[in-house]
């Protein structure tokens, strides 16, 4: 066994056996196995189709030999980089095996596209060769709309570099069979489609066609990945199971904020596990909230609702544990052999969170709250298209730099409407950082930054997302749990915009990526209000960094 799990003593002990005991009487593992949907719900339904994630591993060793073929025929092609247009379960796995495992010598580099801001995806296109660029598709449902947005945007920029018959060349599908992805790449005569399984959902994807195709582009070593997995399958479940008895126990005695303190080498794992955790668990007014890439505080900073998972590999330098479960924080630790056992962790995560949907009473293969943005974004895309937003929009606080909107008080100033609304944060709250802005280092900084302000200041636990990448991850929870988020929504101007091709056949556009990345964030905006959750929008007309400054003097005065 090349995982070791350690429990330190604390509050949590106790609710933690009676649960492991309720598991073992119930035999929840073996029901898990067997695909029992009784383990979760009476009905059957988005249970019994959902578990096809169990035996992935063994399933992708007949595909091997032909993705092995398929990646040394690319190589010999003289493709070089590698672009995943997805969302979601289809993107973040392929970009923690990029980030963690690297990308070997002679393979393709990966970058994943998971975002509707021109900005960002400006700078992309900047960054490639499209000569030795191969584009991958991913989607089970073949209908994303930012991956299909994307899809679109790239193949005319490649047909315009290698021409009308040979862009199809350039461009891989991973979906479902069945797709409207799957019929677009038979038309546009893709390189090749890989099909997913229909019974894996795709938080639940790491280990299949999703996850690794992608990782056999960079050149990882699949067959070690899986070799592992299969080599200590019954463990990893016992493992699965006591992690997820840690969790739903933590929940159910109010330890519903699974922080994790992940060392560097694995920090990229964070992403992954907080989407299968939040989308999983976040419904039926309960959830989990995972709580990652928050830097290790004060203990004071902490409220009652911590539960601490930290993760590292054997020879990492180890978090001091000892403090917190001095302060009766519930604490417990994996530890990984070695970087190849990350197959291993992924797959003990699956059964964990299976397994804190049972004794949290919910289905964790569904997602019913996530077509409710999907909703309020068509309606506020055509608003935005009749210019009908604006109208209806009266600020809080306005400045020649920032417009601050939604619930609280009027104030003479942004920095005094946003101060009065983190006054109002309860302890067991939890705040949200929603950023609509384009990505970059210096701005995930800042914003970590601010983060931490509100933490320390509020004692609070604090999360930060992109969108509309968290849409596809923690904004089941956001609408399904109990209502104890407090979000704070971050907009700007954007420096350019991009014209989305009206189809791939085409060059003429309707829609820009601005106009839809604007219309998702008021789409969620509208969505969390519909679920009567506190909401705080902070638009940025200029100084996006002075701007953000400005929120931290505030809380900091």
């Amino acid at each position: 066994m090349t995982i070791q799990l350690s429990v330190l003593p604390g509050p949590l002990a106790s609710s933690w056996e009676k649960s492991l005991d309720d598991a073992a009487r119930q035999k929840v593992a073996e029901r898990i196995w067997n695909k029992d949907h009784t383990v979760w719900k009476p009905k059957a339904d988005e249970i019994v189709n959902r578990l096809g994630w169990l035996k992935s591993h063994e399933d992708f060793k007949d595909e091997w030999p032909f993705v092995e073929s398929f990646v040394a025929g690319v190589r010999a092609d003289g493709f070089q980089q590698a672009v995943l247009l997805g969302m979601g379960g289809s993107s973040l796995a392929p970009e923690i095996f990029r980030r963690i495992l690297g990308q070997r010598e002679g393979y393709l580099d990966l970058a994943v596209c998971d975002t509707t801001a021109p900005d960002t995806i400006f700078s992309l296109s900047e960054t490639l060769n499209i000569k030795k660029t191969l584009f991958v598709v991913s989607t089970k449902s073949g209908g994303t709309v930012e991956t299909l947005s994307a899809m679109k945007y790239f193949f005319r920029q490649t047909c315009r570099v290698v021409g009308e018959t040979e862009a199809g060349r350039h461009f891989l599908a991973i979906t479902d069979p069945g797709s409207s992805l799957e019929e677009a790449a038979k038309k546009f005569e893709f390189r090749h489609i890989f099909y997913g399984n229909p019974d894996i959902g795709g938080r639940y994807s790491a280990l299949s066609v999703f996850g690794l195709v992608p990782a056999a582009l960079i050149g990882a070593d699949v067959r070690k990945l899986l070799g592992k997995v299969a080599d200590d399958l019954p463990e990893l479940i016992a493992l699965g199971i006591k992690l997820g008895c840690i969790m739903g126990a933590g929940a159910k005695t109010g330890r519903n904020k699974l922080t994790f303190l992940l060392s560097d080498s694995l920090a990229p794992f964070g992403d992954w596990v907080e989407q299968l955790i939040a989308e999983s668990t976040g419904k039926e007014g309960k959830g989990i909230l995972p709580v990652v890439g928050e830097h290790l505080g004060q203990t004071e900073s902490y409220g009652a609702d911590r539960l601490f998972m930290a993760i590292r590999l054997q020879n990492d330098i180890p978090y001091d544990l000892t403090r917190l479960a001095g302060e009766k924080h519930p604490v417990a630790e994996l530890i990984l052999a070695q970087i190849y056992d990350l197959g291993k962790l992924l797959y003990t995560w699956e059964i964990a969170t299976a397994t804190a949907g049972h004794i949290l009473g919910v289905n964790p293969f569904d997602q019913p709250d996530v077509e409710a943005s999907k909703q309020f974004t068509r309606t506020a895309l055509q608003k935005i298209q009749n210019k009908q937003m604006e109208k209806e929009k009266i600020p809080l606080a306005l400045d020649p730099n920032m417009a601050v909107y939604g619930q609280g008080k009027k104030g003479i100033t942004p920095e005094d409407v946003f101060a009065d609304f983190c006054a109002g944060i309860k302890a067991g709250n939890y705040v949200a950082l929603q950023v609509f802005l384009a990505h970059d280092p210096a701005l995930s900084a800042l914003l970590e930054k601010l983060r931490l302000t509100i933490r320390d200041r509020c004692h609070v636990a604090t999360t930060l997302g992109y969108g509309p990448r968290f849409l596809h991850s923690t904004g089941q929870l956001h609408k399904g749990d109990d209502g104890a988020g407090t979000f704070i929504q971050l907009t700007a101007d954007y420096g350019r915009d991009i014209f989305i091709p009206d189809d791939m056949a085409v060059t003429t556009a309707s829609l820009t990526f601005g106009a839809l990345q604007k219309a998702q964030a008021l789409g969620d905006a509208m969505a969390l209000e519909a679920r009567h959750r506190r909401l705080l929008c902070i638009h940025f007309f200029t100084e996006v960094h002075g701007g953000i400054n400005r929120l931290i003097n505030s809380l900091q005065g």
